[in-house]
């Protein structure tokens, strides 16, 4: 795929087809970018269940024309029993990254959609659409069945020792043994659920008869949540983080997120002059700048209320004109790093109005702490499994944010277009938006090229901790050897690997077109009216 694809009435983006015309179908009845996107993240949290699920967390960017974006960060905290003491009395040196012990954070996703339908019925953006019909499709493809992916074939394949034995994996996700591609995967739990968030309404989640039936499964898993840490979530709206480029203003979500990564690599790039794309200048630059960046999100980037400075002083043009000075423009720095994992969905729509929606969703792992909570359906995330029991700054406290790779982009640009892009993939995902938003924005390539472009990715592959510089098969083997020669220790993937991310983006221009892509890594599509 060379080419974006262009409407005028509405699109949706989203690396599972199904989900993407889920949302586009909500569009076509009458509703808003937020509506449809709630639609697409449902249907995804079906039909992609082993990146992402309501029982994780998300996080919006939401614009309309002539206002400043609103973000929306939609994260759950520890337990109030989450507690050194309690993983201690378990026996546990450290968190488990699968089980019931892993199952630590309230799932926030629920609560954000929650969230960004208040924010569109308060704009008055039209006739709210009942939640029963943005639930509808989730609903019917948990009931009646999906043709299981080749990823999540092969993920369950990959990790299905850590994940056999945990409790309800194996009865919801591979009842009839492992799965291949297109076993019909039916989810009728999950359908319920749907059907109670339907007609009960999505607070039902936290503080009504489901709260209760999560609570008490997860108590009886071992999990230390409870009904009042349900209880006592809430979705909130916060301040973006905003860096200002030469081409425009992007934004991205504050800690506890990495989205501040995602905005200094392209401000220290901007800082490097570079003026051609897929050269040594650009990939090299790329990557240096994604190590002081990440050299600082390790540091200090947790719950805000638990950080000792402010994320958005390093991407003042000072602070970025500082630490672009300590970029070597020929050689790498040399980079020990402890990659953090982590599998995720992103998700775009844009409506006829010019309002534009950057989501992302998340369990965290492929199919987060693998518990399944008994007779809902709902997959609960390993989110928490990314505090630490021993100091620093995302030491486990109960009530805390854990750390998240989740961010959303969203760019207003100075030529007039608003610009939603993101992808999944951890590590990846601040580094494939910059080589995304470079090759677009500040190099012309088209949007569908710019992301089915061969990327990079300093740092883990899925299922692995590695520190090395992957790249995409089709690098011009020139490019390889220069960087190679500069100090980057190299590995060479396969083309169209999923390692990269399943990127999208969706674009609305002056002159009203709404502009698509989605990647060929994943399995979806541009839905548009």
């Amino acid at each position: 795929m060379l080419y974006s694809k262009t409407s005028l009435g509405g699109m949706v983006t989203a690396p599972h087809h199904l989900a993407a015309q889920a949302g586009a179908s909500v569009l076509r009845e009458g509703g808003n970018a937020v509506e449809a996107m709630v639609a697409a993240a449902a249907a995804i949290a079906v039909v992609y269940p082993h990146m992402n699920g309501i029982g994780g967390d998300g996080f919006w960017l939401i614009s309309e024309p002539g206002r400043e974006p609103v973000a929306i960060q939609a994260c759950g905290q520890s337990a109030a029993l989450a507690t050194k003491d309690f993983y201690a009395s378990h026996g546990d040196t450290s968190i488990p990254n699968r089980g019931p012990r892993a199952a630590l954070t309230v799932a926030g996703a629920i609560g954000g959609w929650q969230v960004a339908l208040a924010h569109a019925q308060t704009r008055q953006w039209n006739k709210p659409l009942p939640l029963s019909r943005l639930l509808a499709d989730a609903i019917g493809h948990a009931a009646n069945g999906i043709p299981v992916t080749r990823s999540q074939a092969e993920l369950t394949r990959d990790k299905w020792d850590e994940l056999k034995d945990q409790p309800g994996f194996a009865s919801t996700y591979a009842a009839q043994g492992i799965p291949v591609l297109n076993d019909i995967l039916k989810q009728p739990a999950l359908a319920a659920t749907l059907r109670q968030l339907a007609q009960a309404g999505l607070d039902d989640f936290y503080r009504g008869d489901l709260a209760q039936r999560l609570a008490q499964g997860l108590e009886q898993a071992g999990s230390p949540l409870r009904g009042s840490d349900l209880a006592a979530y809430r979705a909130q709206v916060v301040q973006p983080l905003m860096v200002q480029l030469k081409s425009g203003r992007v934004y991205n979500l504050p800690p506890p997120t990495q989205g501040v990564s995602a905005l200094m690599i392209i401000g220290l790039f901007e800082q490097l002059g570079v003026t051609e794309a897929e050269g040594f200048a650009h990939v090299h630059g790329l990557v240096e700048a994604t190590k002081r960046a990440f050299i600082l999100r390790n540091r200090y980037v947790t719950d805000q209320a638990h950080m000792s400075v402010n994320a958005a002083d390093w991407l003042q043009p000072a602070a970025l004109a500082q630490e672009a000075a300590q970029i070597d423009r020929q050689r790498a720095a040399v980079w020990p790093h402890v990659a953090k994992p982590g599998d995720t969905i992103w998700m775009g729509a844009a409506d006829a109005q010019g309002r534009v929606v950057s989501y992302i969703q998340s369990i965290f792992w492929e199919f987060g702490s693998g518990v399944v909570v008994p007779e809902t359906g709902v997959v609960w995330q390993n989110r928490g499994a990314s505090f630490t029991l021993d100091a620093g700054a995302n030491q486990l406290q109960p009530g805390k944010l854990p750390f998240h790779t989740l961010n959303p982009s969203l760019a207003l640009l100075n030529d007039g277009r608003t610009l939603a892009y993101g992808t999944m993939g951890g590590e990846g995902q601040p580094q494939t938006q910059a080589a995304v938003f470079t090759r677009h924005v500040l190099f012309g390539q088209n949007l569908q090229a710019a992301i089915s472009a061969p990327r990079w990715l300093l740092g883990r592959t899925w299922g692995t901790v590695s520190t090395n510089l992957k790249l995409e098969g089709r690098i011009a083997p020139a490019l390889v050897a220069a960087l190679q020669h500069a100090g980057h220790e190299v590995e060479m993937l396969d083309d169209y690997t999923d390692t990269m991310g399943h990127a999208g983006a969706v674009c609305v221009h002056p002159n009203g077109v709404i502009e698509g892509a989605t990647d060929p890594r994943a399995d979806g599509v541009c839905a548009a009216l």
